[in-house]
């Protein structure tokens, strides 16, 4: 047998296990201990116990979220099992991964995103503060047949807090060790007293001077500040009809691309920051939605309208990111130039994203109570968005200053302050529609089987806006034309069928069968020949959909009187083209490519116990093994895909009691994350060692107020959020982008 074979062996009977423990219940524990909150989640569109729900989820309720600190997508994911997300080189760059299946530069998300119901519709809005959030659910496995766009993985279901039928305020005051300040106010309610309309409006405002050093600017090299608005407006005129209008807007200021450059590996954390030029990043992030609930006798119709918009821009040193007389181009320019016709000179690099989306859907939902339950709808998008990125000169004593590029290249009339080196320009006209359905039979009091069936459609039309003198040249051949269009078709059908079976009001079992789909698109026109004649294989002028099928079983029970909860599953999917990042240094492109095959399969467990009236445990331990199957180098074939952490844990610990006589409440939480063996490229020239990490809380709390102090990364570990192969021709090292260290702060809150 071999060792993937026993891993597969193992899941299978951990799950067979799991099984027979809920089936002839363990020993309970003492019964005066009282039994854990019922979580209710709506991971199929409507409101459903937790354990009833046949779907592996990770769900936070708003006491969770709170306890816990979760601010930012990071920190709920580095509570969930089987996930992990790497924020990388800007505010609007990170790789969500669930069960392997994982993003690059430019690709689409694993997942869908949704909060409040409305579909994000561009992987940069992740990275948002949730400063106002109730519930987030974290669904695995394919959920395109429910969900649609680009839920290949799973989805994530953010939900904010609605205003109530009384008036409420809540401010937050906080300090960290940035050092930095945080102020937020939050107040919903009835509007003028009415009865029927409902406001909820949302204020945050977060600067801190960051934690990373730079060690030649002698300043941090991550400030960050955030100005985030949430407005929301909530009318039931009557008791069939209830809208819901919602505005965000959230402003960035930080800065990026402050990568070192190291020959050594993803475990390499000995090189210091020393960009010279700071750079700077700005990102602007708005929604306008409306949502429409209009009930009938037969069922629910539901219209959900949205338009997003997306603009970015960064600045920042170029390769290899240090100071300009340490400089590997500068070095080259010398040995190519011996005297220079503009001077001296290092580089400087800049990067602008502006897209603009609105989407539609309509669905009809039949009433949860029927025996026969089905969801029908129909969703479409359109998506105008405006890419550009350019290298410039930046001359050495010139101020050290990256200057930022939207549409338009510098002109040679801005010289000697620096000159355009590069200039890439692509714009994209793309229209999206679906349809879906699903039905959901209660065969018999216990048992229930559900089919999903999706179909997506995206036509993609890319018009290179690079202006002729900066279309790149290999071989002595432009690779494009400036006003050059290409258009593609992507559809896929996504089918998921689903069985549950309830032996007990407390063991849920089911096993599914689904399949997940997410769009292809473009890369530079010609960039195939480049990347051929650079050694890489697996690229093209375009890259591919992706397509995932996946088979799932798993168990939920609550056992010891229900003050034990425990959910097992394990799942096999292959996957056809998935991504992998590809930097081609001979027309400076950043350029995505497909494997042919890769199977992953894993298992995942969720503990989450009442030891006693005060004290909670909670345990999540994920696995994945990745191998690539087939691929266009046959020497890949038996590694690990890029992006895959092959194990994680999750494990905390709460514990709040009473002060005796007082009305007050002491609280203390602590939590442990385990990244596992990380793999970055498909010929897994390197792999990121376990990463171990702790975090605690600990505080006073009123009926009304809380003083909270907080510590993250309490170890002060030093790691790599990610690395990629540097361009081979230079010879310098390997991209690295360092994680923050240790951070802390305090809260205070208070709610009127």
């Amino acid at each position: 047998m071999t060792a993937k074979q026993a891993q597969r062996v193992v899941g299978i009977s951990l799950v067979a296990s799991a099984v027979m423990c809920a089936l002839a219940p363990c020993p309970a524990a003492a019964q005066d201990q009282r039994a854990l909150e019922e979580v209710v989640v709506t991971a199929r569109r409507r409101a459903e116990a937790f354990q009833d729900v046949p779907v592996t989820i990770t769900a936070f309720d708003q006491e969770a979220i709170r306890s816990a600190g979760i601010e930012r997508p990071r920190d709920f994911v580095a509570l969930t099992p089987n996930v992990t997300l790497v924020e990388t080189q800007n505010q609007g760059t990170s790789f969500l991964t669930i069960r392997g299946i994982s993003q690059a530069r430019n690709s689409e998300p694993s997942a869908a995103i949704l909060v409040d119901g409305v579909l994000l519709t561009n992987p940069a809005q992740l990275t948002q503060e949730l400063f106002d959030v109730q519930s987030i659910e974290v669904l695995k496995g394919p959920q395109g047949a429910v969900y649609g766009r680009n839920a290949i993985g799973g989805a994530i279901l953010i939900t904010t807090q609605e205003p109530g039928d009384e008036q409420q305020t809540r401010i937050r005051l906080g300090y960290d060790s940035g050092p930095g300040m945080r102020a937020q106010i939050i107040g919903n309610g009835p509007l003028g007293g009415s009865d029927t309309l409902k406001y909820h409006a949302a204020l945050s405002y977060y600067d801190t001077d960051g934690w990373i050093e730079n060690v030649y600017l002698g300043e941090e090299a991550d400030p960050f500040k955030d100005t985030s608005v949430r407005l929301r407006l909530i009318g039931d005129p009557n008791d069939r009809l209830r809208w819901d209008a919602r505005y965000y807007r959230s402003e960035v200021e930080t800065q990026a691309l402050y990568f070192v450059i190291s020959p050594n590996g993803a475990n390499d954390t000995s090189v210091p920051v020393r960009v010279n030029n700071p750079g700077m990043n700005n990102r602007d992030l708005g929604q306008l939605s409306f949502k429409l609930d209009y009930e009938t006798d037969f069922g629910t119709f539901t219209s959900i309208t949205s338009y997003d918009t997306i603009e970015e821009i960064l600045t920042g040193d170029q390769y290899n990111f240090v100071p300009e007389e340490e400089s590997r181009f500068r070095e080259l320019f010398f040995t190519f130039l011996p005297f220079p016709p503009f001077g001296d000179y290092d580089w400087a690099q800049s990067q602008f994203l502006d897209v603009h989306t609105i989407s539609q859907e309509f669905r009809f939902t039949s009433p949860a109570e029927s025996r026969v339950r089905w969801i029908a709808g129909a969703y479409v998008i359109q998506t105008d968005r405006y890419i550009s990125t350019s290298n410039s000169a930046d001359p050495i004593g010139g101020g050290d200053q990256a200057f930022p590029v939207y549409r338009t290249p510098r002109s040679p009339a801005q010289f000697p302050d620096t000159f355009q080196l590069t200039f890439l320009a692509d714009r994209q006209d793309n229209l999206a529609w679906a349809v879906f359905g699903e039905i959901a039979a209660d065969l018999t009091d216990r048992l229930e089987l559900s089919f999903a069936l999706r179909y997506d459609e995206d036509t993609r039309k890319n018009i290179t806006e690079t202006p002729t003198a900066f279309i790149p040249v290999f071989d002595g051949q432009p690779i494009g034309r400036f006003g050059e269009v290409r258009k593609e078709t992507w559809d896929e059908l996504q089918p998921r069928l689903t069985l549950r079976f309830q032996p007990s009001d407390t063991v849920t079992i089911f096993g599914s069968a689904g399949r997940g789909f997410r769009s292809g698109g473009f890369n530079q026109t010609g960039v195939e020949a480049a990347a051929l004649a650079s050694g890489f294989v697996g690229v093209r002028d375009l890259f591919d959909a992706e397509v995932a099928d996946t088979l799932e079983i798993g168990v939920k029970t609550q056992l010891a009187d229900g003050r034990v909860n425990l959910n097992f599953s394990v799942y096999d999917t292959t996957s056809e083209g998935p991504y992998f990042f590809v930097f081609e240094p001979q027309t400076s492109t950043q350029n995505l490519g497909n494997l042919d095959e890769v199977d992953y399969f894993g298992y995942e467990l969720d503990v989450a116990a009442r030891l006693t009236d005060n004290l909670q445990v909670y345990l999540g331990y994920g696995f994945t093994d990745s191998e690539i199957t087939a691929a266009a180098d046959p020497s890949w074939i038996g590694n690990q895909a890029p992006l895959v952490t092959e194990d994680s844990i999750n494990l905390g610990l709460q514990y709040r009691r009473p002060l005796r006589d007082t009305g007050l409440h002491f609280f203390l939480r602590t939590d442990y994350q385990r990244i596992g063996d990380t793999w970055w490229d498909p010929p897994n020239t390197t792999v990121r060692n376990p990463v171990n990490l702790l975090d605690w809380r600990i505080g006073i709390e009123g009926e009304t107020w809380s003083v909270v102090g907080w510590q993250r990364n309490a170890h002060d570990r030093a790691w790599n959020t990610e690395w990629s192969p540097g361009p081979a021709f230079v010879g310098v090292g390997d991209f690295l982008f360092p994680a923050p260290g240790r951070r802390w702060g305090i809260d205070f809150t208070k709610e009127f």
